[in-house]
C-alpha cells in the first residue's frame, strides 16, 4: 500500500465522502487482491476513480484534469518511452515550448517526474487524471503511434506488430476493433476531417469518441477496411458495403463495414454484430417474469404472426432471436430472411435477400415456404407484398415472426391494413404485437438515491415524496456515465376478443390501444416505471424513450385499469 494511497483514504474519510466501514472494506478488498488502497476503493459508498483523482489533485496541489475534456495528440507518444509510460502510467499531454503538461495518477513520485524530466528534456507541469482514463489512453496513443521515424515509442509499436506478422495499419485497424470488442460497442466510426481523424464508438446507444490514429494513416486504415470486407479497392467515389468475420478475445465478431465518400474522404462505419452466443433469455432483456411468461405462450403457438415494433436501434432483433433460440431445436425447421443476416444461429437456415438481383422479401418468402418450415423470421415487413405474404404463411401453418415501424403496439394493426391486409386475415392470423424502446441501465456499482424533478414525475403519474428512484453517480464499473448496458421497456398486445371485434369494425389505433390495456397490456411506460422504482433504469432516461403516462391517465375509461395496474 502506498502512502499516497493512504493520504487519499484520510482525507476522504474527514471530508465524510468515506466511512470507516468503507475504509475497513477497501482495505480488506486491497489485501485480498494485491491491488493499492486507492483502487479498492472504487465502488464503495459511491466512490469514483474520478472522486479519487480529485482528492489526489487537492493533496498533491496540483490541476485536476479530466482528459474527456481535451483533445489529446496521440502523436506525443513518440516523446516519451513505452514502457515507462504503461509501468508507472504517466502521459506528455501538451507540450509548449520547453514546457510538457503531464498527466499523472501520482505527481508526488518525486523520483518517477525526474526520470519523465529527463526523458523530455524539459520543465514539467504535473497534472492529476483518474487512473482509467489515463491507462485507456496510454493503450491507444502507444497503439495508434504508426507513422515511420516517430522515435522510441513508434519504433517500440511497428516492431510488436511486425514480431506477430502484422503491418501497422493491420495492427491499427486490430487494435480499434478489439478495443471496441472490449467496450461493447454496437459500431465503430471513422471520420475524416480537415485536419484530424476522428474515431468514435457507439456505446449503449450513443456514440463517443476515442483517441484515434494521426490523420495520415486514413487511406492505409480505409484500404485495410476495403481488403477485409472484400470491397473494391480502387473505387473511392460510390458508396460500398461489405462484411467481415474478426477475432477478439478468443470469440469472432461478424463485423458489416460501410464506406460512403465525403468531402474530407472516406468514411467508415464498423456494425459489429451479435453472435449467436449473445443470445441469451427473455430476462436477460430485462423482462418482467410475466411479461416473458406471455410471450413464450404466444411463441408456443403452431401457427400465427407475431411482429415487434420500434424505431431503429430499439431492440428488435434481439428481441426476435431471443424468441428464435428459445425455439430452435432438432425437431422444428426454423428459416430466417433478413436484409441483412446480422445473427447467426446452428441449425436455422439463414437467408440474405438480394433486391438487386430480384431476390425481394416477398419473392424469397415464397420460395422459403417451399422449404417446409415450421418458423420463418422475416426480418422487415416494408411493402404490401410481403405483408400479405407473411400474413397468409401465419393462416396457412406457420410461426411467422417479423418487425414493423410503428410507434406502439396498437399502431402495428392500422399500419398492416394500409399494406393491404384485410381485416379478416388480420384477425385470423395475428398473435400480437410487441412494441419496445431501449432505455440505459442504471450502474448498480454507483447508484444512489435521487429525488426527480416535479415535471419529470407528473410526467408518469407519480407522487412527490415517492422514494427508489436512483442516479448512476459514475465509477470505474461504467467508465464514469453512471449506467452501463440497456434493457427494454416494452407493451405486449394480444389479440383478444374485444380487439379481434375493433378490427372488423376497422378501428384506430385509439381505440385498439384501449381496448388492449382493458385486456391485460401494460403500457410501455408502466413498464418503465415499474423498472425506474426497482432501481434498474431512472426516471430522467426513461422519460427520454416512451411517450408520456398522463396521455392514457387522461383517459377516464382507462384510470381505474391503469392505476391498479401500477
Amino acid at each position: 500500500m502506498s502512502d499516497t494511497s493512504a493520504f487519499v483514504t484520510t482525507a476522504l474519510l474527514e471530508e465524510k465522502a468515506l466511512t470507516p466501514d468503507g475504509a475497513a472494506r477497501a482495505r480488506a478488498i486491497a489485501a485480498e487482491r494485491g491491488i493499492e488502497l486507492d483502487e479498492a476503493l472504487i465502488g464503495i459508498e459511491g466512490i469514483t476513480a474520478e472522486k479519487i483523482a480529485i482528492t489526489r489533485a487537492t493533496l498533491a496541489e496540483v490541476p485536476f484534469v479530466r482528459l474527456s475534456d481535451y483533445t489529446i495528440e496521440v502523436a506525443n507518444a513518440r516523446l516519451l518511452p513505452r514502457s515507462l509510460a504503461e509501468r508507472h502510467r504517466v502521459f506528455p499531454l501538451f507540450v509548449i515550448g520547453q514546457v510538457a503538461t503531464v498527466a499523472m495518477v501520482d505527481p508526488l513520485d518525486l523520483l518517477l517526474l525526474d526520470r519523465v524530466r529527463q526523458s523530455l528534456q524539459c520543465e514539467l507541469e504535473p497534472v492529476v487524471c483518474d487512473a482509467p482514463a489515463l491507462g485507456d489512453l496510454i493503450s491507444r496513443a502507444y497503439s495508434m503511434a504508426l507513422e515511420e521515424g516517430e522515435g522510441e515509442a513508434a519504433t517500440e509499436t511497428q516492431a510488436e506488430s511486425l514480431v506477430s506478422g502484422e503491418e501497422p495499419i493491420v495492427a491499427a485497424v486490430n487494435q480499434i476493433l478489439a478495443q471496441a470488442v472490449a467496450e461493447n460497442a454496437s459500431d465503430v466510426h471513422i471520420s475524416p476531417d480537415e485536419h484530424e481523424l476522428q474515431l468514435r464508438f457507439r456505446i449503449d446507444g450513443d456514440l463517443h469518441r476515442r483517441p484515434g490514429p494521426p490523420k495520415s494513416t486514413h487511406t492505409g486504415l480505409v484500404q485495410r477496411v476495403k481488403v477485409m470486407a472484400r470491397m473494391d479497392l480502387t473505387q473511392s467515389r460510390l458508396p460500398q458495403d461489405g462484411k467481415f468475420r474478426f477475432t477478439a478475445r478468443n470469440k469472432a465478431v461478424d463485423v458489416r463495414a460501410s464506406v460512403l465518400p465525403t468531402i474530407h474522404g472516406e468514411n467508415v462505419v464498423l456494425r459489429l454484430l451479435a453472435t449467436g452466443a449473445a443470445i441469451k433469455g427473455f430476462a436477460e432483456l430485462g423482462l418482467a417474469p410475466e411479461a416473458a411468461a406471455r410471450i413464450e405462450r404466444l411463441i408456443a403457438h403452431p401457427h400465427g404472426m407475431l411482429l415487434v415494433t420500434g424505431p431503429t436501434g430499439s431492440g428488435k432483433t434481439t428481441t426476435l432471436y431471443t424468441a428464435l433460440k428459445r425455439l430452435n431445436t432438432p425437431d422444428v425447421n426454423v428459416m430466417t430472411i433478413e436484409d441483412p443476416v446480422e445473427i447467426r444461429l446452428p441449425m436455422v437456415r439463414h437467408v440474405q435477400v438480394h433486391s438487386d438481383a430480384g431476390m425481394t422479401f416477398a419473392g424469397t418468402l415464397r420460395a422459403v415456404l417451399r422449404q417446409d418450415p415450421d418458423v420463418v423470421l422475416v426480418g422487415e415487413i416494408r411493402d404490401e407484398e410481403t405483408a400479405r405474404t407473411a400474413l397468409q404463411a401465419a393462416l396457412t401453418g406457420h410461426l411467422v415472426l417479423s418487425t414493423l415501424h410503428t410507434n406502439d403496439a396498437a399502431g402495428a394493426i392500422p399500419r398492416l391494413r394500409d399494406l393491404g391486409c384485410a381485416a379478416f386475415a388480420i384477425n385470423a392470423g395475428l398473435l400480437g404485437v410487441l412494441a419496445q424502446r431501449l432505455v440505459a441501465r442504471a450502474c448498480q456499482a454507483c447508484a444512489l438515491p435521487c429525488t426527480p424533478s416535479e415535471a419529470t414525475l407528473a410526467k408518469f403519474g407519480v407522487s412527490q415524496g415517492e422514494s427508489g428512484f436512483v442516479q448512476g453517480a459514475g465509477c470505474a464499473m461504467c467508465g464514469g456515465q453512471g449506467s452501463k448496458g440497456r434493457l427494454a421497456v416494452l407493451e405486449l398486445l394480444e389479440v383478444t376478443r374485444e380487439v379481434r371485434t375493433l378490427i372488423d369494425q376497422g378501428a384506430g389505433s385509439d381505440r385498439l390501444r384501449a381496448a388492449a390495456i382493458r385486456g391485460g397490456m401494460r403500457p410501455m411506460w408502466l413498464d418503465g416505471l415499474d423498472k425506474a422504482r426497482r432501481g434498474q433504469v431512472t426516471l430522467d432516461d426513461l422519460a427520454k424513450a416512451v411517450v408520456a403516462a398522463p396521455e392514457d391517465l387522461a383517459d377516464p375509461e382507462l384510470t381505474g385499469t391503469l392505476r391498479r395496474a401500477a
